[in-house]
């Protein structure tokens, strides 16, 4: 027979075990959005324009009246031993017209170096207007000691730049890149680095 005291501790087990199943699934939930969260925003950026996030676009669909000034800006981190800079200052081109643009890289370490690059334009509000068709930067970039590479980027901006209220006064877009050394290639210099000179003698008289 069973009295009310064990009714009660029956009770209270399945409470926690429907508690535990409750707070595992939100665990797990949590965790996924966790996971789920970079390429979500990384698509919600691209869609949108949010932060200065450019598209990356079809071809050009035909050029307009109107003309649009584009500046170009390149930055280096300081781990990546790179001189890389713009070609050219600015360009202007018509709206829907695509334009072709150089940036320039040097890698003046003495092993091979592989970089990626990051980039937005500003103002950020003009990002879903401004598309890519072809980048350097949709891939990573290994230069050869002392080698220089021309990286083209070709471009146009949405003639419907002109339509929206939040953009018809923009007359000059800003497309800035940042090269970084890769998180491998950075992993790799570091680990020759800490074996110490004796590591690239070594590998010098085999090779």
């Amino acid at each position: 027979m069973t009295g009310p005291g064990d009714d009660r501790r029956a009770a209270m087990q399945r409470r926690n075990r429907r508690l535990g199943l409750v707070m595992g699934s939100v665990a797990f939930g949590m965790v996924g959005l966790s996971f789920a969260a970079v390429p979500l925003y990384d698509l919600f950026c691209r869609v949108t324009g949010y932060n200065g996030t450019t598209q990356r676009g079809l071809a050009a669909p035909g050029a307009t009246e109107r003309t649009i000034t584009v500046r170009f800006a390149a930055q280096t981190d300081r781990t990546l031993p790179w001189r890389f800079q713009a070609e050219q200052s600015a360009m202007t081109v018509r709206l829907g017209e695509e334009g072709l643009a150089f940036y320039t890289a040097a890698n003046r370490s003495e092993t091979p170096v592989t970089g990626v690059s990051v980039y937005n334009v500003t103002p950020e509000k003009v990002g879903r207007y401004f598309h890519k068709v072809a980048c350097f930067c949709f891939d990573e970039q290994t230069l050869t000691p002392g080698q220089r590479v021309d990286m083209p980027v070709s471009f146009w901006v949405d003639p419907r730049i002109a339509d929206d209220p939040n953009t018809r006064d923009v007359t000059t877009i800003t497309l800035s890149y940042t090269f970084y050394r890769t998180i491998e290639d950075a992993q790799r210099a570091g680990a020759l680095a800490n074996a110490g000179p004796h590591v690239g003698r070594a590998g010098a008289r085999t090779n």
